[in-house]
């Protein structure tokens, strides 16, 4: 089969010829139809310190998938052959079944859900890492009904679903961007939008501006560094929680939390049926085929993206 590896940490992805994986005792094989792209594929293949256990080379890339279940391993399993299904690749080892690849092996009870008829396996494939962060960031931070949430980083995959599940709660989503995406941002239900060209400075007073006492929340899913991170932490009011995806530490006196992602198959098929009853969208800006791969991770690693890229297989 297909698929898009590395032969060791740090070595450039590219496209391999590798056997099909069978299926063990408890799990289905998947034949893929749609990947997707999430900066934890690159951070893998980068050996990113304290992310998985050890791996196996060649590493095939890839956490989320969609597709046709064509095998079933043995024991009892609530999929059949046939079924179409999407999910996120979590049991190790990493490498042995990567989503950029023409299939994979997944545990029948991890992350993984059948595809609602209605609904793309395009957009299924580009939802559950990005779709479930976003729900778990909003449940901790206790985002309500009429309380206000600054998103720095609002037009990548996390930040659109983001504001769109904050604002279908009624929170007065601000979303912090670059030029000209603040009529996307608002397309997806953000009250306000922010330029973040000028700098953090810039940002932080015209967010002032428009919140003098401070916004209840913010998520920030873009800066690496603390003098970032702490410049938006200082525009919470008094008692307000910041979330960082990106492990920075916040200054003293902030309640906040570095985000780790815990996907559920329940958690899916919620997200899912949201979207396939038209109030979420699932916003792709790229499709590529498998052997685009490589770049598209280039490009990811450099920052900025909108929406999510997915790949055919």
């Amino acid at each position: 089969m297909r698929a898009i590896a590395v032969s060791a940490f740090r070595a450039e992805p590219g496209l391999v010829e590798l056997p099909k994986p069978g299926p063990g005792a408890g799990e289905v094989r998947v034949k893929v139809e749609y990947a997707a792209l999430n900066p934890l594929d690159w951070q893998i293949a980068d050996g990113a310190p304290g992310g998985v256990p050890p791996q196996v080379f060649p590493l095939v890339l890839g956490t989320d998938f969609a597709g046709r279940v064509d095998m079933i391993g043995s024991g009892e399993n609530r999929f059949r052959v046939g079924d179409t299904v999407f999910g996120r690749v979590t049991e190790p080892p990493p490498g042995r079944c990567g989503a950029y690849a023409e299939y994979l092996c997944v545990a029948q009870d991890s992350p993984i859900a059948l595809v609602p008829r209605d609904m793309p396996l395009q957009a299924a494939a580009a939802l559950p890492t990005a779709g479930t962060t976003a729900a778990q960031i909003l449940s901790s931070t206790a985002v309500r009904s009429g309380l206000s949430l600054l998103v720095v980083g609002a037009t990548g995959g996390v930040g659109s679903f983001l504001t769109q599940l904050a604002a279908a709660r009624g929170t007065a989503v601000v979303a912090a961007v670059r030029g000209d995406e603040g009529r996307r941002t608002k397309a997806l239900g953000a009250t306000a939008t922010i330029d973040t060209t000028g700098g953090t400075e810039a940002s932080a007073s015209a967010v002032r501006a428009l919140y003098p006492e401070g916004v209840d929340a913010l998520v920030d899913l873009v800066s690496t560094d603390t003098a970032s991170f702490a410049a938006y932490a200082a525009l919470l009011r008094d008692g307000g929680v910041a979330v960082t995806t990106r492990s920075v530490s916040a200054p003293p006196g902030v309640a906040w939390c570095d985000y780790r992602l815990a996907p559920t198959a329940a958690l899916l098929e919620e997200l899912a049926s949201a979207v396939a009853h038209g109030e979420l969208d699932v916003p792709i800006d790229m499709e590529l085929p498998l052997e685009k791969a490589p770049q598209a991770l280039v490009q990811n690693r450099a920052g900025g993206a909108r929406g999510k890229t997915v790949f055919t297989i």
